[in-house]
């Protein structure tokens, strides 16, 4: 069966009510370097059967990743999801989640959204969170964004050691909007951002300074101090969270004093999912709380005095006139959402602080033992949590080929990003990694350079 929704007919009456001649003109704004000049490359219609049976096919060709030992983080972590999250998020009234506009008729995704944004507020030690956002990448950039909104200042610094693609994303949002973004380069040898440098590029027409913690290489900022720096200024201090188990043993960014709090959820209940989807984050101060994108909760009181939810404070242009909305967020990341929520209920704050210790411990011993073999060595002396950088005796990319072959997905080969790290590594230790795995991988870090197979 064909699907057309829109007849020759349809289209000339959508077109003469908005005022246009013909489909070229509504087209108009995209310019002509980014418009397909030729027909798409699409094989024959085939029918329903075939397409499955083609996609099966397909399918058979995806590699194992259950099978492999996995030390790779980088911004995606592998941590135990228990069963009751799929179990309840699998619930039909939570399955096919979308924006609950109608409240009366969408209590229980507002009530679960509702105690997401309390989670949130917990776990960041902050006063507000909205309704989850695409994914940490975009989140970040919304908080420089808010910030430029309140301080009217249009400049922006940045950790060098912010996630690579959390500061590609940051330049696409900034760049069309004439705003500028500044890098803090990390200290050498210590793998921190440098202090010192910081206080030299903050200056009044500064509208945040953004610092991740755990950042990209695994290491522990220095939060208190950034945001009295920041402050000093008149900017925010913007705290990106990347891996947040880390806050089941480190001090909440609401701590140091950050005020804006952004960053990525998936650690929690949220498998890898080969990259997405995932959830950001956002939490802020309540002063500051109609300028946070996207929308928010709340909970109120009906007309009987029963307890009630509903979107709140979510503007008219947040769906209709994007042009004047504090944010383009167009949709929700509510199921996502969701399985955080009931992950994070069913650690509690005792069960959080006890997988960050696995975390940290695990990580630890893997990052002593790697140190201690020949030819390997840690790039940075900062401490660490869950990640950790080391320079190889090998090109990395060859020493990943040989781990892959013996059943273990290395770490990350830094010199993707930077250059003159091409011969660094970014391991990553989770709870999911038994004793035995990091043995093995030790044990084979140690034969692969030593001229083994």
């Amino acid at each position: 069966m064909r699907f057309i929704p829109h007849t020759p007919e349809d289209i000339a009456a959508m077109l003469k009510a908005i005022g246009l001649p013909d489909l070229e003109a509504l087209f108009a704004d995209v310019p002509a370097a980014l418009r397909l000049k030729r027909e798409l490359n699409l094989p024959t219609a085939v029918s329903e059967p075939e397409i499955i049976s083609h996609l099966q096919a397909m399918s058979q060709r995806n590699g194992h990743c259950p099978d492999y030992s996995l030390f790779l983080g980088a911004g995606a972590y592998h941590h135990f999801v228990p069963s009751v999250v799929e179990e309840i998020i699998s619930r039909e009234e939570f399955y096919t989640a979308y924006t609950p506009y109608q409240a009366e008729l969408s209590q229980g995704t507002l009530q679960a959204t509702f105690e997401y944004q309390t989670l949130i507020c917990q776990l960041t030690a902050m006063e507000v969170a909205n309704a989850s956002m695409y994914d940490g990448a975009s989140a970040v950039a919304e908080a420089a964004l808010m910030s430029s909104r309140v301080l009217q200042r249009k400049r922006i610094l940045a950790s060098s050691a912010l996630h690579p693609d959390y500061l590609m994303v940051l330049r696409t949002y900034l760049k069309d909007l004439g705003m500028e973004l500044e890098l803090i380069p990390w200290i050498d040898g210590e793998g921190t951002t440098s202090i010192r440098e910081a206080e030299q590029l903050l200056g009044q027409n500064v509208a945040a300074l953004i610092l991740q913690s755990p950042n990209f290489f695994g290491c522990l900022e220095e939060g208190d101090t950034f945001a009295k720096m920041a402050h000093a200024k008149g900017a925010f201090l913007i705290a990106a969270v990347v891996e947040p188990t880390s806050l089941g043993l480190l001090k909440a960014p609401g701590e140091w004093g950050a005020d804006i709090v952004s960053g990525e959820g998936q650690s929690f209940g949220n498998p890898l999912n080969f990259g997405g989807p995932y959830l950001g984050f956002f939490a802020t101060r309540e002063k500051f709380i109609r300028q946070m994108p996207g929308r928010l909760v709340g909970r109120t009181i009906d007309l009987q005095g029963r307890p009630g939810f509903v979107l709140a404070l979510a503007t008219r242009e947040q769906h209709i006139r994007r042009e004047k909305a504090t944010s383009n967020i167009c949709t929700n990341e509510a199921l996502c959402a969701l399985a955080a929520t009931v992950h994070l209920c069913l650690l509690g704050p005792r069960g959080l602080r006890e997988l960050a210790l696995l975390n940290l411990q695990k990580s630890g011993y893997a990052k002593e033992k790697i140190a201690g073999l020949s030819g390997f060595r840690l790039s940075f002396s900062a401490p660490t949590y869950n990640e950790f950088v080391v320079r190889m005796p090998e090109p990395v990319e060859e020493i990943n080929r040989k781990l892959r072959e013996r059943g273990i997905i290395g770490g990350l080969d830094l010199g993707r990003f930077f250059p003159e790290m091409s011969d660094c590594c970014l391991f990553c230790v989770t709870e999911m990694n038994s004793r035995e795995e990091i043995d093995r991988l030790l044990e084979s870090l140690g034969e692969l350079t030593q001229g083994g197979n």
